[in-house]
């Protein structure tokens, strides 16, 4: 029987998910509702398009020769692409046959035997943290923080090249303490290489609009550069390495 995977969309030349050129297929299903979630079309797990493992595989490696000069390699993202771990497992195998470095962008939510099998064949995990604070990732996310915290110590024991997200939305995730205490936990984190500091914006609230969702952050404005410097030095203290897209 053919394992399907249900995808949302694929951009072939991606510069944001992980080192060099990626092939990015974001994946269709999500068991989170972030507040600031710029693809909630992405959330429905009964929609996109159903792809075989072998049928993406042959779009991915249209782009090798560029994937291979840049250093790059393919991301999956979402939605929660872990949602799909069986179909990943598949493509990531194919993926290695080729010599494609993939890398899988995740919210660490969901953690399984079949998540296990599939890190065995993951270079790079993005992992999105979106506050330390378990009460403010509630109401963030609307799911409990500890499997995000679980899931980063398995990464820990394999010893899996890891970069945190964190996203800051101002009078949301922008709780100094929580940020201090987020950067301390990461010192016990070897395997995380480094912290992506990204600043919240508002493209997605269109397609809220479209599904008739109530988008709550629509008084919200972009943090100032002052507080993404300000969040950007705690985080980087005791020499961890932080970048910023503003």
């Amino acid at each position: 029987m053919a394992n399907y995977g249900r995808i949302h969309s694929l951009e072939s030349f991606g510069t944001v998910d992980g080192p060099g050129i990626r092939f990015v297929v974001f994946m269709q299903g999500c068991p989170l509702r972030c507040q600031y979630c710029h693809n909630p079309d992405t959330w429905d797990v009964n929609k996109g398009k159903e792809y075989t493992p072998q049928e993406l595989m042959n779009e991915i490696i249209k782009y090798k020769p560029y994937i291979d000069y840049s250093k790059g390699g393919v991301t999956f993202t979402g939605g929660e692409p872990l949602l799909q771990a069986d179909f990943l497992l598949e493509v990531s195998k194919l993926c290695k046959e080729k010599g494609i470095s993939v890398a899988i962008d995740t919210s660490g939510f969901i953690f399984n035997e079949k998540v296990k099998e599939l890190l065995e064949y993951t270079d790079l995990v993005l992992l999105d943290i979106k506050n330390y604070d378990p009460l403010v990732y509630k109401i963030v996310t609307g799911v409990s923080l500890s499997p995000t915290l679980k899931f980063l110590d398995y990464l820990k024991e394999k010893n899996i090249a890891t970069w945190v997200r964190y996203v800051v939305v101002p009078n949301l995730t922008d709780n100094l303490d929580a940020v201090k205490k987020l950067s301390d936990h990461l010192d016990g984190y070897p395997n995380v290489e480094k912290i992506e500091l990204l600043a919240f914006h508002k493209m997605g609230e269109y397609k809220w609009k479209e599904l008739g969702l109530e988008y709550k952050l629509t008084d919200t404005k972009e943090p100032s550069k002052e507080l993404m410097k300000q969040i950007a030095e705690i985080l980087s203290a005791n020499g961890k390495t932080v970048t910023s897209n503003k």
